[in-house]
């Protein structure tokens, strides 16, 4: 099964050669903060054990990137424990960079597929869940790569608290509306949007990265989608589903 999925990461997972102060970060802080699953494959991972007591609930980030929005969102939460997962050594090395300038304590790091995480987090473990300018793999036969798709929808429903946060962006337009379609067909979600600027702007507290610095200097307007992981039903009650507003 995990062998199955570790597939699913595509292309190099090391960019250029690490500079060494950068490697020295790896070899210091990584031990600590990485994430190992359980050895047993039926065993799920609480995640609030990787944090010392006193941590209000738990954030995650598929993709991080460099690191820079994971790092300052955890440095605006510090009641917050945030796990990134980014396959990707070059952006694991980025985020320790930031982790070990500002000092932050509330970060854990799982280098590989988020899939293989995800498959054995806690139900309902997540209090927010940010998938930022993924890859779009923008040829249709490789639209199945999408981290944000029919194939990871469930999971990301399993694993999010009842009216915890997904937020998306993207710069691809094809793919927003990839997202739109497959999310607002999906019976665990909701999208908060009540107009075009609610998806056309960022909101105050979501901070920028790299990517959508890059979208914009290219000419790219970026979207940013926010819904909301809706109730699980219990013995008598029903999902209410709203319409959502005209997409992009």
């Amino acid at each position: 099964m995990a062998s199955e999925i570790r597939r699913f990461v595509y292309g190099r997972r090391r960019g250029h050669t690490l500079r060494a102060g950068r490697k020295a970060l790896l070899e210091r802080l990584l031990p600590g903060l990485e994430i190992a699953l359980p050895e047993d494959p039926a065993a799920t991972l609480d995640p609030r054990a990787l944090f010392p007591a006193g941590i209000a609930e738990i954030w995650l980030e598929i993709g991080f990137g460099g690191g820079e929005h994971l790092a300052t969102q955890a440095a605006s939460h510090p009641e917050i424990g945030f796990i990134g997962c980014e396959p990707f050594i070059d952006g694991v090395a980025g985020l320790l960079s930031h982790i070990s300038s500002q000092r932050l304590g509330n970060i854990r790091v799982f280098g590989d597929d988020a899939r293989l995480l995800m498959d054995r987090l806690d139900e309902a473990s997540i209090g927010r869940l940010f998938v930022l300018y993924p890859d779009p793999w923008p040829k249709r036969r490789h639209n199945k790569r999408r981290i944000v798709g029919p194939s990871t929808l469930d999971r990301f429903a399993a694993i999010l608290k009842d009216g915890a946060e997904l937020r998306l962006a993207t710069d691809h337009a094809d793919y927003a509306r990839w997202m739109l379609f497959h999310l607002t067909k999906h019976p665990a979600f909701r999208w908060t949007a009540r107009g075009p600027a609610d998806w056309r702007t960022r909101p105050d507290d979501w901070p920028a990265t790299r990517y959508e610095a890059k979208a914009l200097r290219q000419g790219r307007a970026p979207f940013y989608f926010c819904f909301v992981r809706v109730a699980r039903p219990g013995p008598t009650s029903a999902l209410a589903f709203e319409e959502p507003p005209d997409s992009p």
